[in-house]
């Protein structure tokens, strides 16, 4: 038995923060019920590459979850959502705050309905404050929240190759969230209102680093922070090939062994000199007498906190990553194909996520609305009206 089998998700988000949380949610058992507008779904759907009718963003977002089309913007569709919603443990949405009170779907006729639900608004920058209704992307965020003034090179800010404040901001608090509503109803029987702000989620990848500027006083400087590449024991290097390797030799211990095995024992001492700065300038040097995999080769022969910089595909065929099943094929519903995706990285040992294909839109919708006590005629008079797909 997965962890949380049993549990019902009504997904009414889209994109990426609130599937890739309902993703976790699925991968551990939920039952994750995407409710999508009839005329395209999910936006998604339709970014491209596309594999099959659907791209490859949403096959591995979606995997494990049904489909209902459903057109919540109409009452007859907000009163079937209400009816789901009964049944539900959980609502999980990314509007902008006021819109789902504005489709008489708020929390107020949400807890109406169904007081032991958990309802989860992913927005950008919470449900109240100056900034509340405002417009925002993960970049917006993350200049917000201070990130990426610390990320990138003393002249310019760099933006990160991932979406940070969107899963790390946004997702992974929602799951947190989520699953502490949870548990707290288990004991008081209520259900909880979960306010997730993306930008405030990114301000807590600060706390390490705006602890140490409070304390010693000063403010933080990009490109010069111990951490964010003011040290030359910690940091990235170009190698001979053109390649690069990322050097985490923080610790005096680990700095020494790099240096003792690298052959230049003499730079241990001055890991820190030049204001902690150190020897960035005979490390550039040193790096460039080698490629990429032999200084990869020499830091596992000798424990060192030193790791390859992978680009492009090769993380897929690093035989770590491969042995801890961290990649996984998603099948689609189309040809037969099967695509690359991700496992889930929370995980019981011993166990494994079964993978199912993500839905085509309204896929399910039938047994859904059927399971919550829809008839016949109701069905009918919901598809003859627009407001429920096929």
């Amino acid at each position: 038995m997965r962890p949380l089998e049993g549990l019902r998700v009504l997904d009414l988000s889209r994109l990426l923060p609130g599937p890739f949380a309902t993703l976790v949610l699925a991968d551990l058992g939920a039952d994750v019920v995407l409710v999508e507008d009839p005329r395209g779904g999910d936006a998604l759907r339709r970014l491209p590459p596309l594999a099959g009718e659907a791209s490859g963003a949403f096959h591995a977002l979606n995997r494990n979850k049904c489909s209902v089309a459903l057109d919540v913007r109409r009452p007859e569709g907000a009163a079937v959502f209400l009816r789901l919603a009964r049944r539900a443990d959980v609502v999980v949405e990314s509007f902008r705050p006021g819109v789902l009170e504005g489709l008489g779907l708020g929390w107020t006729a949400l807890r109406a309905a169904n007081p032991r639900l958990v309802l989860c608004s992913i927005t950008g920058y919470g449900q109240d404050g100056p900034y509340a209704a405002r417009a925002g992307h993960d970049v917006d965020y993350l200049a917000v929240a201070g990130v990426l003034g610390l990320t990138g090179e003393p002249e310019r800010p760099a933006v990160p190759g991932v979406q940070v404040a969107d899963l790390a901001g946004g997702s992974w608090p929602a799951v947190a969230g989520i699953l502490a509503a949870l548990l707290r109803r288990a004991t008081t029987g209520e259900g909880a209102h979960v306010d997730v702000s993306m930008a405030e989620g990114a301000v807590s990848l600060m706390t390490l680093p705006l602890a140490m500027a409070w304390a010693r006083g000063t403010p933080l400087e990009r490109g010069r922070e111990l951490l964010s590449g003011g040290a030359a024991c910690y940091g990235v290097y170009r190698t001979s090939d053109g390649r690069f390797v990322a050097l985490g030799a923080l610790e005096p211990k680990f700095f020494a062994a790099f240096c003792a095995a690298a052959g230049r024992p003499e730079l241990a001492p001055r890991q820190f000199e030049a204001g902690g700065a150190g020897p960035r300038a005979e490390l550039e040097a040193l790096f460039a007498s080698r490629t990429r995999d032999e200084w990869a080769a020499l830091a596992a022969a000798h424990d060192v906190c030193l790791a390859p910089v992978l680009e492009g595909d090769e993380p897929r065929s690093d035989p770590h990553l491969v042995a801890r099943g961290a990649f996984v094929q998603v099948p689609t519903p189309w040809e037969g194909r099967a695509i690359p995706g991700i496992a889930t990285p929370v995980r019981l040992r011993g166990e494994q996520a079964p993978l199912a294909p993500a839905p085509r839109l309204g896929e399910h919708g039938e047994s859904v609305l059927r399971e919550a006590g829809f008839g016949d005629a109701e069905l009918a008079e919901l598809r003859a009206a627009g407001v429920l797909g096929e």
